[in-house]
């Protein structure tokens, strides 16, 4: 059920199409009191009466209007009111930070090669970086969100490596954690006025994901290590892994990238809110 008198935070909102060939946008919300969350469908003539900026990732908002489906437990709403607009994401001078803070972690890097490496792949697609959101919806998801996630990576990669009794090459890990998303930079595209994000279907078309994308920079520069922790950061073949950590026999530096991965996923500034 849902109620014209609480405020909602969005949490995600898509746009997809009907068999019938209208628009229909797919929006979640979450009660600002109680945290439950709210499932709610717009059909083409209501997202035509409402600015696209309503839907931006943490807005809060109150619904003016709908009626619940008890059937498909979704709310059709028909009227949104916006109490309190959310950032859309890091300030430009809190993106050149992020950058910064993640060249500094680029200069650990012992191994000249691989520093070099990193280093010019951050440096040529330095704008895309300081712009790009962490995900769609997920987490990390808006303007800059990918640095306030990779530098996350990189913070809990120190906090492990200071207590891990095996000897792990510092370079290795710092240059999977740099580059383990670099592809996300390519496969999406942000709104910088709105904060909204979609994919980018001309990178859709050529790679599968940005997990792909990235494995094979690595691969082809040489890198083969660093490439397959890469291919494992997700974990799970049905998530999107290369290398399912479901197999046997697995070096267990593979299992890394992913468990900091998660860790930032969940336990991070995931939501624009936490800025």
């Amino acid at each position: 059920m849902f109620s014209t008198e609480i405020h909602y935070e969005v949490v995600t909102f898509s746009i997809g199409d009907t068999k019938a060939g209208t628009k229909m946008g797919k929006l979640q919300l979450k009660d600002t009191e109680k945290g439950e969350l709210l499932n709610c469908i717009l059909w083409e003539e209501a997202l035509n009466r409402m600015d696209s900026k309503l839907f931006r990732c943490g807005n809060i908002l109150r619904i003016v209007s709908g009626s619940f489906n008890e059937k498909f437990n979704n709310c059709l709403v028909t009227a949104l009111e916006l109490i309190k607009e959310a950032k859309t994401g890091l300030e430009p001078e809190e993106r050149i930070s992020y950058f910064n803070k993640l060249t500094e972690y680029i200069d650990k890097i012992q191994d000249k090669e691989l520093k070099e490496f990193v280093s010019n792949i951050y440096q040529e697609n330095k704008e895309k970086l300081l712009t790009a959101p962490g995900a769609k919806m997920m987490h990390h998801n808006y303007i800059g969100g990918l640095m306030v996630h990779i530098l996350e990576c990189l913070e809990y990669a120190d906090a492990n490596l200071a207590v891990f009794f095996q000897k792990i090459n510092k370079d290795d890990v710092y240059a999977a954690c740099l580059l383990h998303d670099i592809g996300k930079i390519f496969e999406y595209t942000v709104d910088l006025e709105s904060g909204l994000i979609d994919y980018d279907e001309a990178f859709r078309k050529d790679w599968i994901t940005h997990s792909q994308y990235g494995f094979t920079l690595c691969m082809g520069a040489g890198f083969k290590k660093i490439a397959k922790m890469i291919a494992a950061h997700h974990a799970r073949a049905d998530w999107g892994a290369i290398i399912d950590l479901n197999e046997k026999d697995l070096e267990p530096i593979l299992y890394l990238v992913h468990h900091l991965d998660d860790l930032s996923a969940k336990f991070g500034k995931t939501s624009v809110s936490m800025l």
